[in-house]
C-alpha cells in the first residue's frame, strides 16, 4: 500500500480522535507536533506511571505490560489512533500492541535515516535510553538507512530524569546536560559527530540545554514531525469516533501519590482532568 502524500492537503483541516501514549511526559512532544500541525484533532494523553521508567525494565517485563496497558486504555478511551510516543516501546513491542488494539497504532522509532541523510562527516550520534540502544530494531536501522554512516551510541536515564525534571517547572545544572552527552563526544570518533538522534521522545523537551551544554555545536534532530505525518496518514478515509467526554484529558495508570507533579506538566500542555486507568499487573 503506497503511503498518503500529504503535501496537497490542508492538514489543519483533517480531524479525528487520537490518544498520545508515553511512559511519562516525553510524549507530549509528540502531542505537541499533532496539535501545531492539525489544530482541529481531539487529543487525549496517556502516561504509564505505574511502570516508569520503561528504560530500566527487562524486555520481558515490557513485552507482558505493554499489550495490557495499551488495551486498558484503548477500552477506557477508545480513540481512533492510538500513537506510542516513545522509542523504547516501539523498538521492543510495537507489533504486540497492534496486535492488542482494534484500531491504527503508530510507533515511534529513532530518526536515523534522516540524520544519516543530513551528515556531512558521514559520522552520527544515537542518543536514547539503554534500552532502544540494545534494541535488536535499532541495529536494524542502522543497517537499513546509516549503512555508510558511523552510528556512535549512548544510553542515558539520567537524560530522562533530567528531561522530567524541566517539564516539571525546575532547572537542573548545565553540566547534568553535559554530562549525560558526554560519552558521544569523548569516545572514539566523537570529534566527528555533526548530528545527534534524540531518540527518546523525553529527549526533545531538553534541546535548549543540550545545545547549551555541547561541547561545540552540532544538530540536534528527532521523530517527531515524521511521527505526527504518519498519525494524520491514519486518519484520512477512516469512520472518525466521537471522545467519550471533551478531549484534550490526561490519563495516568496509577495515582498511588496523587502525582501533583505530573499534573501541572499536563495542565501546561493543555491536558486536565487527569484520569487514572486501572492495568493487571503483571505477574
Amino acid at each position: 500500500m503506497s503511503e498518503i502524500d500529504l503535501s496537497d492537503i490542508d492538514m489543519a483541516g483533517i480531524f479525528g480522535y487520537v490518544l498520545v501514549f508515553d511512559s511519562g511526559v516525553g510524549g507530549l512532544t509528540i502531542a505537541r507536533e499533532l496539535s501545531d500541525m492539525a489544530p482541529s484533532l481531539a487529543l487525549d494523553y496517556a502516561a504509564d506511571t505505574g511502570f516508569f521508567p520503561y528504560g530500566d525494565k527487562s524486555d520481558t517485563e515490557l513485552r507482558d505490560r505493554l499489550p495490557k496497558v495499551a488495551r486498558a486504555l484503548y477500552e477506557a478511551i477508545k480513540p481512533d489512533v492510538f500513537v506510542i510516543a516513545c522509542n523504547t516501546a516501539s523498538t521492543l513491542a510495537l507489533e504486540e500492541v497492534r496486535a492488542a488494539l482494534p484500531c491504527p497504532v503508530v510507533g515511534t522509532v529513532p530518526a536515523i535515516k534522516p540524520a544519516a541523510a543530513l551528515s556531512q562527516s558521514g559520522t552520527i550520534g544515537l542518543l536514547a535510553t539503554p534500552g532502544t540502544v540494545r534494541r535488536a530494531y535499532t541495529d536494524q536501522l542502522i543497517a537499513e538507512f546509516a549503512k555508510d554512516t558511523r552510528v556512535i551510541k549512548h544510553g542515558s536515564l539520567e537524560l530522562v530524569a533530567l528531561a522530567e525534571a524541566v517539564a516539571r517547572g525546575e532547572t537542573p545544572d548545565l553540566e547534568a546536560f553535559a554530562a549525560a552527552q558526554r560519552a558521544l563526544f569523548d569516545g572514539a570518533g566523537g570529534d566527528a559527530i555533526d548530528t545527534i538522534v534524540l531518540a527518546c521522545t523525553h529527549f526533545p523537551l531538553v534541546r535548549k540545554e543540550l545545545i547549551q551544554s555541547a561541547p561545540r555545536p552540532v544538530r540536534y534532530i528527532d521523530s517527531g514531525e515524521a511521527i505526527a505525518r504518519q498519525t494524520l496518514r491514519q486518519l484520512i478515509g477512516i469512520a472518525h469516533k466521537a471522545p467519550s467526554a471533551p478531549a484534550n484529558r490526561a490519563f495516568i495508570t496509577d495515582a498511588a501519590d496523587g502525582h501533583t507533579d505530573l499534573v501541572a506538566v499536563f495542565e501546561r500542555f493543555g491536558f486536565t482532568p487527569t484520569l487514572t486507568v486501572k492495568v493487571e499487573r503483571n505477574t
